[in-house]
């Protein structure tokens, strides 16, 4: 499925992927589209899943440091990712230019029984110009 048609499928007023309680069109949706930027990191954080939900790569490669970003990014369309916890933060607020968020991420294939995983990784983000940017990670 293309990104286009994944998040056409994901209607504002839809749950956020991310699981903050929003609906999409007021959490995460708004970032993808490039309405507003994460005033957090663990809000670019959740944004970076929503995409990784939605199948949106171009918000993904947008939002990577330059110093680590690939220069491409193909998502696995079989993959669902379903779930986000947030485990831990470590600054990222709105007046750090620096931060870490650790969470673990759950997929699923649909229709393939024990295809259930998770991610689990320590990022970190770096804010420059004001704009938050994902660094790296380290897998737990």
């Amino acid at each position: 499925m293309t990104h286009d048609a994944r998040t056409a499928l994901l209607a504002d007023d839809a749950r956020c992927p991310c699981l903050s309680g929003e609906t999409y069109g007021a959490c995460c949706g708004r970032l993808h589209r490039g309405e507003s930027a994460a005033a957090t990191a663990e809000a670019l954080m959740r944004s970076r899943f929503s995409a990784f939900a939605v199948g949106d790569a171009e918000y993904l490669l947008r939002t990577w440091h330059p110093s680590t970003r690939p220069a491409s990014l193909e998502l696995d369309d079989s993959l669902r990712w379903y779930r986000l916890d947030i485990l831990a933060t470590s600054r990222g607020g709105l007046l750090d230019t620096e931060g870490m968020v650790e969470f673990v991420a759950h997929h699923k294939v649909p229709g393939v029984r024990g295809s259930a995983g998770s991610q689990h990784e320590r990022s970190r983000f770096s804010k420059d110009t004001g704009a938050w940017t994902y660094v790296d990670g380290v897998d737990r």
